[in-house]
């Protein structure tokens, strides 16, 4: 299929304007929205067509309530690694949306999945993982397309995380993605907005 040079200049819109949010409003993602989002993940590539990514919903109260007390454990011990004036920073930043975002979705991958039979990941194993995060990415783009925010939450031990949510052996958690309606728009980076890390353009070497 040919696509027009519109709808390039529409996709480059959707990469300018993807975001990791952290602000969101508490209003409730349609579930056709979801329903879509759900099925835009089966249109990302995977290594030996093993689609090793597996996501829960996390709507009860109680495991949410775990989630964030994890986040705030690890939060704490992540500060103790910035001194003075930086520490000050990284305390000010808001690093997660898991008090207001409607969805929160926990991402793993399956890390010896009997789907693709080993095709394509006996010499890179670590290439399973990698299909979660196209899988993950996919869902970021469509998500924007749908006007909704993606926040990835990594401040998190994801052993915990695994017990928590009483997971299969086998299951390793990927990421954990707040979504919804974001509170504002903007198209800075909050770690760029905030002066934490300027943005820099990718450099492809040649040799």
């Amino acid at each position: 299929m040919e696509f027009t040079r519109s709808e390039a200049e529409t996709l480059a819109r959707i990469f300018r304007w993807r975001r990791d949010v952290r602000h969101f409003k508490t209003t409730p993602v349609a579930e056709d929205v979801l329903d879509r989002l759900r099925h835009a993940m089966d249109s990302a590539p995977s290594v030996g067509n093993s689609r090793p990514w597996r996501v829960i919903r996390v709507n009860d109260p109680a495991l949410r309530a775990g989630v964030r007390a994890n986040f705030n454990l690890c939060n704490a011990a992540a500060a103790t690694d910035y001194k003075d004036e930086q520490h000050r920073e990284y305390l000010s930043l808001k690093l997660a949306g898991l008090d207001a975002a409607p969805v929160q979705l926990a991402v793993f991958t399956l890390i010896d999945p009997v789907e693709g039979h080993g095709l394509g990941r006996r010499t890179q194993p670590e290439t399973l993982r990698q299909s979660t995060a196209m899988a993950i990415h996919t869902l970021w783009l469509a998500s924007r397309a749908e006007n909704i925010g993606v926040g990835m939450v990594s401040i998190l031990d994801p052993r915990a995380i695994e017990r928590l949510l009483e997971v299969p052996e086998g299951w390793e958690l990927s990421a954990y993605l707040c979504l919804g309606h974001a509170e504002f728009i903007d198209d800075t980076p909050l770690l760029h907005r905030s002066g934490w890390q300027e943005n820099f353009p990718t450099e492809w070497d040649v040799r």
